[in-house]
């Protein structure tokens, strides 16, 4: 076939010699069937080929991997160090939004006091919890024992810096009219005032300025049962069972087990315990035993002053208000307040290992649970530790190292209940994984 064309479609002879129109034509026709015959058998070679070899195992498409639970301690106003971690586990994006999928976020308490942006950390975690389930993704916002502290007025922890984030514009002339009320107040309590056991309340304009800063007035709004974070924060539980763990922000206490409680029973004990301080609350404000803003302190101070002075009077008491009260007064011993509650408890990161193995044992018999997670204990490694054979995480690293020197951002990860990653700013370690989860292993100190 050498020298010859293989397609002898238009060659030059006297006949076709001078008809170049009739030529191309023809050229037309046959480039046009050339392609109707030559591209669907290419097609199906490919397809064959294809079929034949299948591409790598490793190439394939994988199915989807069961979404993972990723559980993060305590922030205290670490907005920065919040928004690094949350970045680095892919929950949230550049802009802050969510990019967490299916992901189930748990979050143990303590978003605020102490550091210098825990209106901000809240801002986030709501927009968070809202965004999250568009995308098939969850998160759990617990309540820590410093949330429960500024529901109640317990403000030893925040901080001037923390007071200014709520002042505005108002903010000075509110103060005033407030020291004015307060002032009044004074002027009509002289009996109560004179049994007080302690100088809780400020006695000079200076003095209650002093312990008012500007957003003081706005910050105890914002808290209370119509506040924007107070009606989002006594939503929160304090604590949740996602597969077969428990996370809480303190622990679970053997003299809590003792009380034979569910868990949603646990939850609705403190839910219950911070309706009744606010609806005692709301009652003494309405009499004006107390003003709105006074603090934990000094609603306590002058309520057992109050009692004090009544029973000097000689006076019929109101029957359903002094039980309000003499509630109030026994707020120790409430299971949200208790050092041994599920908000306070520390015990497992200060019981020995012999001691402390079989109470872990029985705590998670009770519930039925595999492990348990929980925060509020700073590690002093600044590394997420394992207890009793894996079955208990401390995940309070201490986020915010302005306060916990050495302490630093830490998230942990769970995978189908058996693969527990701890996961840095700047490094991952597995800490459990397979059937150690279940069988327990050496903690890691």
């Amino acid at each position: 076939m050498h020298g010859q064309q293989r397609w002898p479609i238009c060659t030059s002879t006297k006949k076709t010699e001078g008809n170049s129109a009739d030529c191309w034509y023809r050229r037309r026709r046959m480039y046009r069937l050339s392609v109707r015959v030559f591209l669907p058998a290419c097609f199906l070679a490919v397809s064959l080929l294809a079929s034949a070899y299948p591409p790598h195992a490793g190439a394939a498409t994988p199915p989807d991997s069961p979404p993972s639970l990723i559980a993060i301690g305590d922030v205290h106003g670490d907005f920065n160090d919040f928004v690094a971690i949350l970045q680095r586990t892919g929950l949230i994006d550049e802009q802050h939004h969510w990019a967490g999928g299916k992901t189930t976020l748990v979050q143990t308490g303590d978003l605020l006091d102490r550091g210098p942006k825990p209106r901000e950390v809240m801002d986030l975690m709501i927009s968070l919890e809202q965004e999250a389930p568009k995308a098939g993704g969850r998160v759990v916002a617990l309540m820590g024992n410093h949330e429960m502290m500024n529901l109640m007025g317990d403000l030893r922890y925040v901080t001037p810096e923390n007071y200014a984030s709520f002042s505005d514009g108002e903010s000075e002339q509110r103060r005033k009219t407030a020291y004015q009320e307060y002032a009044a107040w004074r002027k009509s309590h002289p009996q109560l005032l004179a049994e007080l056991e302690q100088p809780v309340l400020a006695v000079t304009e200076e003095e209650w300025m002093t312990r008012h800063p500007l957003g003081f007035i706005e910050q105890r709004d914002a808290f209370g049962p119509n506040g924007v974070y107070g009606k989002w924060l006594r939503q929160r539980f304090a604590l949740a069972k996602i597969g077969g763990v428990i996370f809480l922000h303190g622990g679970i206490s053997p003299a809590l087990v003792s009380m034979k409680l569910k868990l949603d029973e646990i939850n609705a004990h403190i839910h219950g315990e911070i309706k009744d301080f606010d609806d005692a609350r709301q009652s003494l404000v309405a009499e004006k035993l107390i003003l709105p803003f006074f603090t934990l302190q000094e609603t306590v101070a002058v309520v057992r002053a109050e009692l004090v002075a009544e029973r000097k009077s000689h006076l019929p008491a109101n029957a359903l208000r002094q039980a309000k009260i003499e509630r109030l007064l026994t707020l120790g011993t409430w299971l949200s307040v208790r050092t041994d509650g599920p908000l306070w408890f520390r015990d497992y990161d200060q019981w020995g290992d012999g001691d402390g193995a079989p109470q872990v044992e029985k705590i998670l018999a009770a519930y039925h649970a595999t492990n348990i997670v929980v925060g509020h204990t700073v590690q002093k490694t600044a590394h997420i530790r394992t207890r009793f054979g894996g079955k208990v995480f401390l995940i309070d690293t201490g986020m915010l190292a302005s306060y916990y020197p050495g302490g630093k951002a830490s998230a942990l990860e769970i995978r189908d209940d058996d693969r527990f990653t701890a996961t840095y700013l700047d490094q991952q370690e597995v800490l459990l994984e397979g059937k150690s989860a279940q069988s327990g292993q050496k903690d890691n100190k």
